[in-house]
């Protein structure tokens, strides 16, 4: 069965609760999305805002608290926010690749040529041991232990090396606070679960973002032996094409959207996942509509009008103002403007209560600095 583009756009919407609010707390949201996206401190929360029916900032201060919600390198090397069972189970497959890093030729420019992995690795996790470090106190080990290297490049590779999450207060609502670092382990009172299948990974991610090609899922997670691992879920898995002829695999329980389904104006967090999980992202950015992904890095963020990648925006809070800009890519008729703009009320009002909203609608190409 071959499926049009618009079906894999509104199927995607549909699983990642875009086209329509649920009632699934942070936690569950979590699960079923196998993570949100949290180098920065305010994407998740803007993730689960677009996605949750009244979703209150402080469940997820609250969670990270307790130890309920943890922040930990996963895929694609980047900080997720994740519940400890999918720390602990996850980590496993990402950790191998992640410890190649440090000591590849090209890692800051060589800083680490010459030396031992192993004895840094055992440096590290005497560090580290079982009390949160803050990044400062991690560089001021590393001056004293390799006086002849850049202490940054050794505290880096440290925390490639070992399986490590970021505690609070940074990820807290409002809280943007340098990282403070611990062992996996000590924090969660639990060791890392080797015996995760990544099969098992997989159909989970089919379940949040299929379908997919398995080179989607190695771009989701930067990780290789995806066709062996599909091959393992047998008749778990059902398999369709797009409209180039390649080969699309899905939950075999899982449900396809219905095409002609609208979708509504969502404003997403920075390098949210909706967006970065596939290699062909033609589902939701169109070709010649999206933004280098480089333009991400200065919280500028997605808009998606019917279901695509079709403006950017950002905000900035001044005084007892709180601006939020927005950038169309392509034309917009009046109700899409008008669906933008209470949208983006609505996020300000979220993000900056205390601030007056001001929203404004530049024209394609402007910049978006004030």
């Amino acid at each position: 069965m071959k499926l049009s583009n618009r079906v894999l756009n509104r199927t995607l919407l549909a699983r990642q609760h875009l086209l329509e609010r649920t009632d699934l707390g942070a936690h569950e949201l979590c699960e079923h999305l196998v993570g949100l996206q949290a180098q920065d401190m305010l994407p998740p929360f803007v993730a689960l805002w677009s996605r949750a029916i009244g979703f209150d900032p402080a469940a997820v201060s609250k969670a990270l608290d307790d130890r309920s919600l943890v922040r930990i390198t996963l895929m694609r090397g980047t900080i997720h926010l994740v519940t400890p069972p999918d720390a602990l189970r996850i980590a496993p497959h990402i950790q191998p690749e992640l410890e190649k890093i440090p000591f590849r030729k090209g890692f800051n420019y060589g800083a680490l040529v010459g030396l031992d992995p192993e004895a840094v690795r055992a440096h590290g996790e005497s560090v580290l041991g079982d009390e949160p470090m803050p990044a400062a106190r991690l560089r001021e080990h590393a001056a004293a232990l390799y006086p002849d290297r850049d202490p940054g490049a050794i505290v880096q590779a440290w925390l490639y090396q070992l399986p490590v999450l970021q505690t609070p207060p940074r990820g807290r609502w409002g809280d943007s606070s340098r990282p403070i670092w611990s062992r996996v382990q000590p924090w969660l009172g639990a060791p890392l679960d080797p015996d995760y299948p990544l099969a098992e990974l997989l159909l989970r991610y089919l379940r949040a973002f299929g379908p997919a090609t398995t080179m989607d899922m190695q771009t989701w997670s930067k990780l290789t032996g995806m066709k062996k691992a599909v091959e393992q879920l047998g008749d778990r898995v059902r398999t369709y094409t797009d409209e180039r002829g390649r080969t699309l695999y899905d939950a075999a329980d899982a449900t396809l959207a219905d095409p002609d389904l609208p979708a509504p104006v969502r404003l997403l967090g920075w390098y949210d996942n909706a967006i970065l999980s596939h290699q062909d992202r033609s589902r939701i950015v169109p070709d010649g509509n999206a933004p280098p992904l480089r333009a991400f890095a200065n919280q500028v963020s997605p808009i998606l009008v019917d279901g695509y990648l079709c403006g950017i925006y950002k905000v900035f809070p001044k005084g007892d103002k709180a601006f939020l800009r927005v950038i169309p890519q392509t034309a917009w008729t009046p109700a899409e403007r008008d669906a933008v703009v209470a949208e983006a009320h609505a996020l300000l009002s979220f993000l900056e209560p205390d601030r007056t909203p001001v929203v404004e609608l530049l024209a394609p190409g402007a910049d978006l600095r004030p």
